[in-house]
C-alpha cells in the first residue's frame, strides 16, 4: 500500500501541477485566459474518456506490474516534455497526450485491490491508497510552490518551467521499479507465508463465485447497465468537486489579495492550499473505516457529498480569509470523504472481467467532469468576472450527484 501511494502521489501531482504553474507564470507566458486554462486542464480528460476501459482490460489481461510500468513511463516522459512548451497549442496536446498516456492507471489500481482485499476491508483500502490524493495536493502545493521559487533561472528556465521538469522525472524512474517489485495475484506473493497465500487465495475466490452466483454480471452488461451509468454520474459530482479545487483553489487563493488584502509569498500561498487537504485526509480514513464496521454504503457516500456540496458555493461570500478557507475545507472533507467508499460499490455486484470493465467505464465517464469542472469554473469565471458563479455549479453538480446515490439501492437486486 505504501508503495502504491507513492506512485498516485506522483501520479495525481503530474495531473494537477498545472494549477500551481497558471497564476505564477505560466498564463502570463503563454497568453492564455481563465477560459482557455481550463480548456488546457480539462481536455487531459478525453484522453482518458477514451482509453480506460481498453486499458483495464489488458491489466486485467497481462497483469498489474507490465501494464503499470507502461503508463508510468508514458507518462513520465509527456509530463517531463511540459517543461518545454513554446505556446498554448502545444501545451493543449501534451495535456491530451498526457491522458492518453495515464489512461488506466486509477481504475487499474481500484482492479488490482479487489484482487488483494476481501470486501470487508477493501474500502479501508482503497482511503489508503486514495490518501495520495490530498497528500498530493497539499504536500504537492508546498513542493510545487517551492520548486517554482527556488528554481526560477535554473538552467534558464522560469519557475513554473522547472518544476514541470523535476516534477515529471519521477514517473520515469518508479515505472521500473515497479516492473521488478509489484506482485500480480497473491497466489504470487513470495512475501506471504504459504498458509497466508492460501487463506487469501481462498477467501478472495469465495467471495468472486458467491457474486457471480449472486448477480452475473457479465462485461456486456458492465459496460451497458443503466445502473453503471447512474454510478458514473455519481462518480462525476464527487470528481467535479475534486477537480475544481484542485485547478482553482491556487487561483482562489492568489485572488485573495484583491478581495481582502492579503499579502502571501509563493511558498505561503502552497501552504495555505495544503490546508484543506490534510484535514480531508485524515477525516477520509476514519470514515471509509467506519463505513466497513457498519457494512453501511450508501450514505457514506451521500452525506458526505452534501455537505461538501453545499459549503462550497458560501466560501466565496464570506468576509475574511479564514473563514473562506474554512468553508473550502469543509468542502475538501466531503470530497474526500465520498471517494474511497463510493469505490466499494460497484465491487459489491461485479467482479473478474466485468470488474475490469465496469471500474473502468465508471471512472471515464464520471471523470469527464475533470474536462468539465476547469473549463466551466473558467468560462463563468471570464463571463461574470467572479469565481462565484462557478463555485455555485460546483455545489449544485455534488449535491444533485449525492441525491442520485441516495435513489440507488446499495446494490442490485439478485438474478438468477
Amino acid at each position: 500500500m505504501p508503495f502504491l501511494c507513492l506512485l498516485y502521489f506522483v501520479n495525481y501531482l503530474d495531473r494537477v501541477n498545472i494549477g500551481f504553474a497558471a497564476p505564477n507564470g505560466m498564463n502570463a507566458e503563454l497568453g492564455l485566459t481563465a477560459t482557455a486554462f481550463g480548456f488546457a486542464s480539462g481536455i487531459f480528460f478525453l484522453g482518458y474518456l477514451v482509453l480506460e476501459v481498453p486499458s483495464n482490460l489488458a491489466l486485467h489481461r497481462f497483469g498489474a506490474r507490465r501494464w503499470m510500468a507502461r503508463i508510468m513511463i508514458s507518462w513520465g516522459i509527456v509530463a517531463t516534455a511540459m517543461a518545454f512548451v513554446p505556446n498554448a497549442t502545444t501545451l493543449i496536446i501534451l495535456r491530451f497526450l498526457l491522458g492518453v498516456a495515464e489512461a488506466g492507471f486509477f481504475p487499474g489500481i481500484i482492479l488490482y485491490l479487489t484482487y488483494w482485499f476481501p470486501a470487508a476491508q477493501r474500502a479501508k483500502a482503497v482511503a489508503l491508497f486514495m490518501m495520495a490524493v490530498p497528500i498530493s495536493s497539499a504536500v504537492g502545493a508546498t513542493l510545487s510552490s517551492l520548486l517554482i521559487s527556488a528554481g526560477h533561472g535554473v538552467a534558464g528556465l522560469p519557475g513554473w518551467r522547472f518544476m514541470f521538469l523535476v516534477e515529471g522525472i519521477p514517473a520515469i524512474l518508479l515505472a521500473f521499479v515497479t516492473w521488478f517489485y509489484l506482485t500480480d495475484r497473491p497466489e504470487k506473493a513470495r512475501w506471504l507465508t504459504e498458509s497466508e497465500r492460501d487463506w487469501l487465495t481462498r477467501t478472495l475466490d469465495a467471495e468472486r463465485k458467491a457474486t457471480e452466483a449472486q448477480h452475473h454480471w457479465p462485461l456486456r452488461k458492465a459496460l451497458t447497465h443503466p445502473r453503471i451509468l447512474a454510478l458514473a454520474f455519481v462518480y462525476f459530482g464527487i470528481a467535479y468537486g475534486l477537480y475544481a479545487l484542485g485547478f482553482f483553489l491556487p487561483t482562489i487563493i492568489a485572488g485573495f489579495a484583491q478581495q481582502f488584502g492579503t499579502t502571501f509569498t509563493v511558498t505561503q500561498s502552497g501552504l495555505i492550499n495544503a490546508i484543506p487537504y490534510v484535514v480531508g485526509a485524515v477525516v477520509m480514513v476514519f470514515w471509509a473505516r467506519h463505513g466497513d464496521r457498519t457494512g453501511e454504503r450508501t450514505w457514506h457516500v451521500a452525506l458526505p457529498m452534501l455537505v461538501g456540496g453545499l459549503a462550497i458555493p458560501v466560501a466565496l461570500y464570506l468576509g475574511n480569509p479564514f473563514a473562506t478557507m474554512a468553508a473550502v475545507t469543509v468542502c475538501a472533507v466531503g470530497v474526500c470523504a465520498a471517494l474511497p467508499t463510493f469505490w466499494a460499490l460497484p465491487s459489491q455486484f461485479l467482479s473478474g472481467a466485468a470488474a475490469a470493465g465496469g471500474i473502468a467505464l465508471i471512472n471515464s465517464l464520471g471523470n469527464i467532469s475533470g474536462f468539465a469542472a476547469p473549463y466551466v469554473t473558467g468560462w463563468l469565471r471570464d463571463l461574470t468576472g467572479s469565481q462565484k458563479a462557478g463555485m455555485w455549479a460546483v455545489g449544485i453538480c455534488m449535491v444533485v450527484a449525492a441525491g442520485v446515490a441516495i435513489a440507488l439501492r446499495p446494490r442490485p437486486r439478485t438474478t438468477t
